[in-house]
């Protein structure tokens, strides 16, 4: 770890001792401190609420409270601001992961990541960027949002503070396009298209741009299939 890297702390929660550990060695080797193991989603609850990390990288089907469960439960309003979470799954299509992701997770990683992979996505995440490639964005929103399931997961948010442009910029980036591509699109810098991406986030109260996709379709700002 260099001196100018801000230490990063992980909660590592899954039923299984052995991926724990294979994680947590993992984690050590690049300086992340890991401060707590939870087996399960009640575990994971309190260990956050105990030692209150940068990052969870929760488990989905965990025994008693599930990933998803703990993960709301995590995120919801006194939880600690700061902590992102990560979910952790075996399969790339899990038909858990657009709930973890309504529930406020920052993105997903597969069991199977690289250990180099899964610390820079941590950090990634960290510095407040979601964890999901723009692909992978589009594949999960065609797959889970469909416009004709309930949507009771995410809280309904008004659209009507965001100005034109902003608006806009929602649309595009719920289509799955990067920041590059936006600003291309745009005929803008990268660094106004930053800018117009969080001031979104600060106004409809969105962690991050995972979340600012999965409200455009919550709210039918844009359709699945509709595309950039």
């Amino acid at each position: 770890m260099t001196a100018d890297r801000p230490a990063l702390r992980a909660v590592i929660a899954d039923d299984q001792a052995l991926v724990r550990t294979g994680f947590r060695m993992i984690l050590a080797a690049d300086g992340i401190e890991v401060t707590a193991e939870a087996a399960d989603g009640a575990e994971a609850v309190a260990a956050v609420r105990a030692t209150r990390p940068d990052i969870v990288l929760m488990d989905i089907r965990m025994p008693g409270t599930d990933g998803i469960e703990a993960t709301r439960l995590i995120l919801e309003g006194d939880g600690p601001q700061e902590t992102r979470v990560v979910i952790l799954t075996t399969y790339d299509l899990d038909d858990y992961v657009y709930a973890a992701l309504t529930a406020g997770a920052s993105g997903f990683l597969l069991k199977s990541v690289t250990p180099e992979h899964l610390v820079a996505a941590l950090r990634l995440v960290r510095a407040g960027d979601a964890l999901l490639a723009p692909s992978i964005t589009r594949r999960l929103i065609e797959r889970f949002a469909r416009p004709d399931e309930p949507r009771t997961i995410a809280p309904h948010r008004d659209l009507s503070g965001l100005t034109p442009r902003e608006l806009e910029v929602l649309r595009l980036l719920a289509t799955g396009l990067s920041n590059a591509e936006l600003a291309s699109r745009l005929v803008l810098s990268q660094t106004t298209v930053k800018s117009h991406v969080g001031r979104i986030l600060s106004k409809l109260d969105l962690r991050d741009r995972v979340q600012a996709v999965v409200l455009a379709y919550e709210t039918g700002l844009i359709t699945p299939g509709q595309g950039a």
